[in-house]
């Protein structure tokens, strides 16, 4: 099993179409915690977040049981398209107990990310800094929300984040540059330095 770990995602499904479970829990174990954040970050209650990560393996392992599998080399970005469509699905069932705005939430949270490897004085800094920012990515609309978590969180290519929002890449361009002023003007408002003092 130990082999299994280096070979790719197209792979392991490969392996797991043909009968190989081993080959699936790989893929779970490379994945899970990625989905299940993202499902999490958007839903934002656990028992929901549970299910509905639940459903998105038990969708996977259907479609790759059935020879229906066919984005090759896109693995993540599929998984989290599924995951994407039955948090759209939850919602609109549960329309009038949602709490959060009628607009998508974005969100930009590592707007300067790159400049937190220095040091530990640094990472804490960055670490302030997020948490910071994610009292303020609350107040956002979904969709700037959904596609900064994607960007930073999953390191999604704004093609894949396209893809799985059903929009332009144009269009999940500008919801995450609309994130990044509504966030820096939060900040402002509340006078939020998104560093520590």
């Amino acid at each position: 099993m130990k082999s299994f770990a280096n070979l790719t995602d197209e792979m392991l499904v490969k392996l797991y179409a043909e009968g190989n479970n081993a080959a699936f829990d790989i893929l779970l174990d490379r994945y899970e915690e990625k989905i299940f954040s993202y499902i999490f970050f958007v839903v934002r209650n656990q028992d929901v977040a549970d299910d509905i990560f639940q459903e998105t393996f038990m969708k996977a392992v259907v479609t790759i049981q059935q020879g229906r599998y066919m984005e090759n080399g896109k693995f993540q970005a599929w998984l989290t398209r599924i995951a994407h469509n039955l948090i759209i699905d939850f919602f609109r069932q549960a329309r009038n107990e949602n709490s959060m705005s009628n607009e998508e939430a974005g969100y930009d949270l590592f707007n300067d990310m790159r400049l937190s490897e220095a040091n530990v004085e640094t990472k804490i800094v960055h670490e302030q800094v997020l948490d910071d920012v994610k009292i303020l990515v609350e107040h956002l609309p979904q969709n700037q929300k959904e596609v900064a978590f994607m960007r930073y969180y999953q390191e999604l290519s704004f093609k894949e984040i396209a893809e799985i929002t059903g929009v332009s890449i144009n269009t999940a361009l500008g919801r995450m540059r609309y994130a990044l002023l509504n966030l820096r003007k939060m900040a402002v408002k509340k006078e939020l330095h998104l560093a520590i003092s």
